[in-house]
């Protein structure tokens, strides 16, 4: 390598083509500061002295024209359109093969071409005197037919071996190429140009954009050819050398199956860890080895858990879980949900666990806690919104049957529900009403995961009642209620770690973003003896997962209706058409406080401005100075408490009906509060004066 004579990045690339790929080149100078770094496009890249760089790509991208008389230097666009003629070269050729062999080969404008001799050539029966011309018509094995310019004669055509030597000069033709011609010939690359329009001979080299690959980088790398890099080609001593090449997972899904199982290493970890909750998932980092076994597809289910108070959680469970589930009842928040549900549930049957009262005008029915509807169809209903037919609105509803409450009685089930088909009632239900229902079910059967998928619709809520036993530990179980939310099937790939390589998982290539690198190590155990792998069938997922989920799933969903509009009653609309009277700027200013803010009526009315204690009653007439005498009683403890008696249950009621005149807010009650008080007075007069 030493050897070697270094050249600009730009002119060596100059010389190639597609065919001679791949090549292999190291950086000899050309690095500042410890590396060059160019951005072109968006890619950074940066080259060390000594890095190898593999040339596996070159694609043509611009032209570079530089002036020969003043070196002017700039680019061209490959589809410009402007026409050039080839400039003579002014040192002679020694053969005439050489001068063949540099005109464009595949080009039908190639010949003719006219080309002059220094000194007098002699052939069978001609001679041609020094500085004639020749035009070379054709050219065959070992010779060239040439036609003597200045003769019209059949017999001026020769036969020139191509061997011949001598002082041979290209004359000028008028033969034009453009960009695209030029830069396909490589014969042509080589040589000096004139435009049509300028009489400056330019010199024509391809700028190509090339792809490349180096030791350890992530992604092939895209750099242009005229980067100020200087190098050698080392193609010949380093034909052995490997190139580590970066594969992302779904170009490891492309391989073949016999690269599988294989050890790879990973040269870039997944970007995010936002979406898995599990424990494979922290190994994924650069520079561990991972066993790769196969690639492959997955089905899934993905479940949720109830909302409660501790946070939800979300797995997806492979159909090979082995564990048994029962039904549970579901729940739906909105007539809306109910509908969704019955779409995929034919006979859908719930029970009202909330009431709601029956609003006219918007087509709402009454419904009481117990009563049990069964899904009929969705149809249209009409709301009365007014008298005249032109009002009333069409709107999508369910038509339900509607069955009372069962009696908890010793009645047969069969003669219950004959006795429930006779009362059954048809009741519509608006799509956009707000009711609470929760499924009817007599379904007490368990399932396994793969008959509740052919069997029912999802959404669906369900209860794990025999755990998995192939599992360690199995996170589904202990969980009230779980819901399974949908289905899906993706591509995978089945790996383990080499410390474990019986204990499988497997890589969603959808989910998950990271690049790897195919090595050559041995597979952690005999040839002859793979191991036999055990699946996690339970993966734990975040609710960013979750959410990424739904609105794929959901991109396309409608929106549950809306209400309609109600049209106002001409009562209503006489109501809301009456304007309150304008009042005086004057009255605006008195009400107004010293801060800005105006109070209004009703809070004003509370305040101790405007609302002043009454004053105390007067004292009774016939009390003086002193009480009047009290004949004894038999329990004296009875006169100790007559006696507080009266001004504690005075307090009492004047405080609890001061409470009520606060609450109703009506000067009326004041004066209920002071009637009362009179009268209680009264009866303690007459009290004393019994006494």
């Amino acid at each position: 390598m030493a050897g070697e004579t270094a050249l600009p990045l730009q002119q060596l690339i100059a010389s190639w083509d597609d065919k001679c790929l791949p090549k292999i080149l190291q950086v000899v100078s050309g690095v500042y500061f410890q590396g060059s770094i160019y951005e072109l496009s968006g890619s950074e890249v940066s080259f060390s002295t000594g890095d190898l760089i593999k040339v596996i790509r070159i694609e043509l991208q611009s032209v570079c024209c530089e002036d020969i008389s003043n070196y002017d230097k700039f680019e061209l666009p490959i589809g410009h359109t402007g026409l050039y003629k080839v400039v003579p070269e002014e040192m002679p050729y020694s053969t005439v093969e050489e001068m063949v062999s540099l005109r464009p080969v595949g080009l039908d404008s190639c010949l003719p071409f006219t080309f002059t001799s220094s000194s007098k050539m002699t052939f069978e029966n001609f001679t041609l005197a020094a500085g004639g011309a020749l035009r070379v018509l054709s050219v065959e094995k070992d010779q060239v037919r040439c036609h003597v310019q200045g003769q019209q004669e059949v017999s001026a055509e020769v036969c020139i071996p191509l061997s011949s030597k001598g002082e041979f000069y290209e004359c000028e033709s008028e033969e034009c190429f453009n960009l695209q011609e030029i830069m396909s010939s490589a014969s042509l690359r080589s040589r000096r140009f004139r435009s049509t329009k300028c009489e400056r001979p330019v010199f024509l080299s391809p700028i190509y954009q090339v792809h490349a690959i180096m030791t350890l980088r992530k992604n092939v790398l895209k750099f242009s050819s005229s980067s100020e890099v200087d190098v050698i080609d080392v193609t010949e001593q380093c034909k052995d050398v490997a190139f580590v090449t970066p594969l992302s997972l779904t170009e490891v899904l492309s391989q073949p199956d016999e690269s599988f199982p294989a050890v790879v290493e990973i040269l870039e970890g997944p970007e995010t860890h936002s979406l898995f909750r599990c424990s494979w998932l922290q190994e994924l980092s650069k520079g561990r080895h991972l066993v790769f076994h196969k690639k492959g597809t997955s089905a899934r289910i993905l479940f949720s858990s109830l909302k409660s108070r501790k946070a939800q959680q979300y797995f997806l469970v492979s159909q090979q879980y082995a564990g048994r589930f029962r039904r549970r009842p579901r729940e739906f928040n909105s007539v809306y949900e109910l509908y969704v549900a019955s779409v995929q549930a034919l006979g859908l049957r719930v029970s009202v666990t909330r009431s709601c009262e029956e609003v006219e005008e918007e087509g709402l029915p009454a419904l009481s806690v117990g009563e049990q509807l069964e899904i009929v169809r969705c149809g249209r209903m009409e709301l009365p919104c007014g008298s005249r037919e032109e009002q009333r609105q069409s709107v999508e509803a369910l038509l339900c049957h509607r069955f009372q409450e069962p009696d908890d009685g010793d009645d047969d089930d069969d003669e219950e529900e004959v006795r429930q088909e006779d009362e059954r009632e048809e009741i519509s239900l608006p799509l956009y009403m707000q009711a609470h229902f929760v499924e009817v079910l007599k379904d007490n059967k368990k399932y396994r995961l793969r008959d509740l998928e052919k069997e029912f619709s999802f959404p669906l809520d369900v209860k794990v009642m025999n755990r998995d036993n192939e599992m360690e530990t199995d996170p589904l179980v202990g969980l009230t209620c779980l819901r399974m939310e949908g289905a899906m099937s993706e591509p995978i790939i089945q790996a383990s770690l080499p410390h474990r390589p019986e204990h499988c998982f497997e890589i969603p290539t959808q989910w998950l973003s990271m690049s790897v690198s195919f090595t050559k190590d041995s597979l952690p155990w005999p040839s002859d003896q793979p191991p036999k792998c055990h699946m996690d069938k339970v993966t734990e997922v975040t609710d960013t997962f979750f959410y990424e989920y739904r609105k794929q799933e959901n991109s396309d969903a409608a929106p549950p209706p809306r209400p309609p509009k109600r049209n106002l009653s001409s009562s209503e609309a006489q109501r809301k058409s009456i304007k309150p009277p304008k009042k005086s700027s004057k009255d605006e200013k008195s009400k107004h406080r010293p801060d800005g803010s105006v109070p209004t009526k009703e809070f004003a009315n509370l305040t101790l401005s405007s609302k002043k204690r009454h004053p105390a009653p007067p004292p009774p007439d016939i009390l003086d100075d002193q009480p009047p005498p009290l004949a004894p009683r038999k329990q004296p403890a009875a006169e100790v408490t007559i006696g507080k008696a009266l001004p504690n249950m005075y307090i009492k009621r004047e405080d609890s009906k001061a409470k009520v005149a606060a609450d109703v807010d009506s000067d009326h009650d004041y004066e209920t509060v002071d009637e009362d008080l009179f009268t209680m007075i009264k009866e303690s007069q007459e009290n004393v004066k019994f006494y």
